[in-house]
């Protein structure tokens, strides 16, 4: 019988940790945005959105996505990199 293959180890670099925190924090906020989007679309295709509603909500929506680029910016994270892999189930966005 052969001996188990050695585990590789996990070598933690703090400024890589952080970076890695922001992406994780940063794609599911990615993914909560994209959610309200589909919401707010299927809302606006039965329309239970007044005029209003509508322009104020795409504005916010707008203003949203601007925020989480300028995160990534911020923090280096690049936004094509916003992404979970979850398995079986694929990629989350």
């Amino acid at each position: 019988m052969s001996a188990p293959a050695p585990l590789a180890r996990l070598e933690l670099d703090p400024a890589r940790l952080e970076q890695d925190l922001a992406r994780l924090v940063l794609t599911l906020v990615e993914f909560l945005r994209r959610l309200m989007e589909q919401q707010a679309l299927r809302r606006l295709e039965e329309g239970s959105l007044t005029e209003v509603e509508a322009e104020r909500l795409g504005a916010t929506l707008a203003a949203s996505a601007g925020a989480i680029r300028a995160l990534c910016d911020r923090l280096g994270v690049k936004p094509d990199e916003l992404n979970l892999d979850l398995g079986p189930l694929g990629r989350l966005l």
